[in-house]
């Protein structure tokens, strides 16, 4: 039970680590000093904390510590119930989720509760709540929301009336119908009901209410179908009535100047997001209601609020709800206080959920600041729903992640960050998830994020991601998720243990929370696209956490998220081993070869890009294939002519790297895989006819596949390509595809099957017509690339000056990223003795771009053409008299580029 405490102190900037001479025995704190401790932590590090020995065990289970019970973060069943009953004698206040939590009330026993609270309450009937009134008769507040309660009917409301007469609280969302006699039963039977919120109905009886004679505060907002001519000429007469809430409704000029005028005392009317009484421009100038507070969007809310108290003329109106919150003597305002608090957040969460149009001038003058106020509310619910309110209100577009800049900057200009993060760092669990989930949406701009981590945010949500609490974890991923795509985020997310929390939640909760999971993968994803996080991904076990989702998730989110973490974690295969890692874990391929084949274009994506890359490695490739990769991804090509520009490029890239592989080139010729990359290589999207032209050029290697692209009306594709893409690569691709297609080798091809045979002079025809085609441009395209004064130069003196000019004005730089086999260099190199002078000089000008120092595969060609003796050859091209005098100047370049590689080989 005792440990040594170590603690680091510094001396004049050198550290020492110091020892404490003696050791700390926990057990010898005092019971108040561990009861205070106990109150400090939610229920759940409670448990843990009274398992460490008996007497803590004891005092875990004081009274004094379960007279308030959060249990939305569990699901509460009956023998869950059963088991907490003992402690839940002296039980005051009970929160809860759902309708199954909602049944197993009864189960705790515990008859004194006086407080309830519930949400997600759609699916409780009748039976469960007359259940719940009738087991406790001493409930003094009851409210289930502000999910709609459509199961709810005014029987319900009836018997909470008969059985909890000392109700002081009632406040229900959503009922269909609040019938006269569920509103009378209340008014005869709970005289004590001075607060009574029935919110979002589809009808009240308004005179119902209007005998209602100990309400202080009523609210309806939201509710529709009230006759407002009713309502006036009844509410004004309640004697007690000091606030009322008619925000979202239609209510009237009027209505509502009958309400403010005839009341004696009413002191304060909510009508937020009115838009009938919005619409009235002169009502709106008007300041008729002196001694009553009228809050709406064209009032200030914070002056209004500020009219309530006597003397307030040294403090600024921003500041009434603090000031009020420091008062010593507060009694004759706080009631009052509590419940403007509680019907704005209310009123701001259901503006900014149903988001309407116009405004924008509301939420950055008055509205975010309102929201920042209320969370630092003393009423826990409050400040849970300003954050939510928070976290909604800057979302433009959910789908696609957008928020509103102006809005997340006057949330920043009011201090809301700290304030989040102070929240977020709170142990309450409820706060801590909607706090989280204001931080990460708000992180989804650029600043804020920035601003987040400077104050120490990465740290708080990496805690958060850890928590056992679901809820918590899956919001506290999401603001990681956002933040990691800052790439100056992704290394401070690591250190801050942020990889490793991601990865164990995916293990912590592999089934049924699709939230969570999509979170953690989607941080996960960003995280491995930098080098560095890559390898934490994998030391952390993400690889085997990643494939496990792939393969068993049926969720889209999470297997999108999973294909793309592994797309990444596989894209640095020339700094780590990574690629491989996630090609050798078992069940990889196969699951996302299976992914292709999804219903949902973003699965298809971000899995055919991941077979992209992980076939740059060769024992990839050839596992892909065995696992059914080529069929898969013929038939996604061939399916995607219409799908987005992003998964016609994956997959294109994914045949062109499954076509390194001859076998595997053969393969997808076989199984149609031409005529779709064909159709992609005409696409007006420079990525996807780059990367169709790079799987056709590999494909044309093969001279059956040649024939057959010829065939498929490939060579007017690769021509227009050729002449006309904005893509340096594509261009220089394309032609050569078009030199591979017309060296001769598929002529052979051609003659051997018997496609040249004189019953087939047509098929003649179109080839002698194909080769002429596209040797004009393969000629025209080499061209572009040619200086004619420094050619004449090099023609003359080929001093490395002129050959450097030449090669300046030569160089495709993106080609040095590709990539050749021996048996490509060797065709290049065979070209050159090919009757053809312009493919002699189509072939020299791709081996200069193959061999260009600074190259990231320049070493590895030149290695190959040293091993094969290839530079007797180039040296004998360059002295032919027949070798034309491009070809020539464009061998001896590479000749000096050879020369320059082996001295680099020497040195190191």
């Amino acid at each position: 039970m005792s440990r040594r405490v170590r603690r680091k102190l510094e001396d004049k900037g050198k550290d020492k680590i110091v020892s404490s001479s003696s050791s700390l025995d926990w057990t010898s704190l005092d019971y108040d000093a561990v009861l205070h401790l106990f109150t400090c932590l939610n229920h759940r590090d409670r448990a843990s904390l009274a398992s460490t020995c008996k007497t803590w065990r004891a005092l875990g289970a004081s009274s004094c510590l379960w007279t308030s019970l959060d249990l939305r973060p569990h699901k509460l069943n009956p023998s869950t119930a059963t088991s907490l009953a003992s402690r839940c004698v002296h039980l005051r206040s009970l929160r809860f989720r759902g309708v199954e939590s909602a049944d197993s009330i009864i189960n705790l026993k515990a008859r004194s509760l006086l407080e309830v609270s519930g949400d997600y309450c759609r699916k409780i009937t009748d039976a469960t709540l007359a259940m719940i009134a009738a087991r406790h008769e001493g409930l003094e507040s009851l409210e289930l929301g502000p999910d709609f309660c459509e199961k709810i009917t005014g029987d319900a409301i009836e018997v909470v009336a008969f059985c909890c007469p000392k109700l002081k609280k009632l406040r229900l969302s959503g009922l269909r119908d609040v019938t006269s006699e569920a509103v009378e039963a209340l008014a005869k039977n709970c005289t004590q009901l001075t607060d009574l919120g029935l919110l979002d109905c589809l009808s009240v009886d308004e005179d119902a209410l209007g005998r209602v004679v100990s309400l202080k505060y009523l609210s309806v907002a939201g509710t529709s179908n009230i006759k407002w001519s009713v309502a006036s000429s009844k509410w004004d007469k309640l004697p007690k009535l000091i606030g009322l809430d008619v925000s979202r409704t239609d209510v009237g000029p009027g209505a509502v100047s009958r309400l403010l005028t005839s009341s004696k005392s009413l002191k304060v009317l909510c009508a937020v997001n009115c838009s009938v009484l919005e619409e009235d421009t002169s009502f709106m100038s008007s300041n008729r209601f002196k001694g009553k507070v009228l809050l709406a969007l064209f009032t200030n809310v914070f002056e209004g609020v500020a009219s309530l108290f006597a003397d307030t003329s040294k403090k600024k109106p921003k500041e009434i709800f603090s000031y009020w919150r420091g008062l010593e003597d507060k009694a004759s305002v706080d009631e009052t206080m509590r419940w403007i608090e509680w019907i704005v957040s209310h009123t701001l969460l259901r503006t900014a959920e149903s988001n309407p149009q116009g405004l924008d001038e509301f939420w950055l003058k008055q509205g975010a600041a309102l929201l920042l106020t209320l969370m630092q509310s003393s009423q826990e619910d409050v400040q849970e729903r300003s954050a939510t309110g928070l976290a909604t209100f800057v979302v433009i577009d959910d789908e696609n992640a957008s928020i509103d800049c102006g809005r997340a900057e006057a949330v920043m200009r009011e201090g809301g960050i700290r304030l989040l993060l102070d929240l977020a760092n709170s142990w309450r669990e409820g706060l801590q998830s909607e706090a989280a989930k204001a931080i990460a949406n708000l992180s989804v701009n650029a600043d804020v994020a920035k601003t987040v981590a400077d104050e120490g945010g990465i740290r708080i949500l990496a805690g958060l991601a850890k928590s056992m609490n679901r809820l918590v974890a899956e919001e506290a991923a999401g603001g990681l998720w956002n933040l990691s795509v800052g790439e100056e985020h992704k290394s401070a997310i690591a250190q801050a243990g942020g990889v490793k929390a991601l990865v164990d939640l995916i293990f912590r909760w592999p089934n049924g929370s699709d939230g969570v999971l999509e979170r953690a993968a989607g941080a996960l994803a960003n995280l491995a696209a930098d080098d560095k996080c890559s390898m934490e991904v994998a030391t952390a076990g993400g690889v085997h956490a990643l494939v496990m989702l792939a393969r068993n998730c049926k969720y889209e989110g999470v297997q999108e998220q999973a294909a793309r973490a592994l797309a990444n974690l596989a894209a640095h295969g020339d700094t780590n081993n990574n690629n491989a890692a996630v090609g050798q874990e078992a069940g990889a391929l196969e699951a996302l070869v299976q992914l292709t084949q999804s219903p949902h274009e973003g699965v298809k994506q971000e899995a055919a890009g991941a077979l992209w890359n992980l076939s740059f490695d060769d024992k990839n490739r050839e596992f892909i294939a065995a696992a059914g990769g080529v069929e898969a991804l013929v038939t996604l090509a061939q399916s995607c002519s219409n799908a987005s520009t992003g998964l016609q490029e994956r997959a294109a890239g994914a045949l062109w790297g499954l076509s390194v592989s001859e076998a595997n080139s053969i393969a997808i010729g076989r199984e149609g895989g031409v005529p779709p990359l064909i159709a992609l290589a005409r696409s007006e999207a420079e990525d996807v006819h780059e990367t169709a032209a790079g799987a056709i050029w590999n494909l044309a290697f093969n001279p059956g596949n040649a024939l057959r692209i010829v065939e498929e009306g490939g060579v007017p594709a690769l021509v227009h390509l050729c002449s006309s893409s904005a893509s340096k690569m594509a261009r220089f691709m394309a032609a050569l595809a078009l030199a591979y297609m017309f060296d001769g080798r598929m002529d052979e091809y051609a003659l051997m099957i018997g496609t040249s045979s004189s019953a087939s002079t047509s098929k003649t025809i179109s080839l002698d017509g194909a080769r002429r085609m596209a040797f004009k441009h393969i000629e025209a395209f080499v061209t572009t690339f040619m200086d004619p004064q420094i050619f004449v130069a090099a023609a003359v003196t080929s001093t490395p000056t002129i050959l450097s000019q030449v090669t300046e004005r030569a160089c495709i730089l993106e080609a040095g990223h590709l990539r050749c086999s021996g048996a490509e260099i060797g065709r290049f190199v065979t070209m050159l003795r090919n009757p053809s002078s312009i493919l002699k000089a189509c072939a020299a000008f791709a081996l200069v771009q193959f061999t260009v120092p600074g190259g990231r595969h320049a070493m590895h060609h030149a290695s190959l053409m040293q091993s094969g003796g290839e530079a007797r050859v180039l040296r004998s091209a360059a002295a032919a008299a027949s070798m034309p005098r491009e070809a020539k100047i464009f061998v001896k370049i590479i000749i000096r580029n050879l020369e320059h590689h082996q001295a680099e080989s020497s040195i190191q």
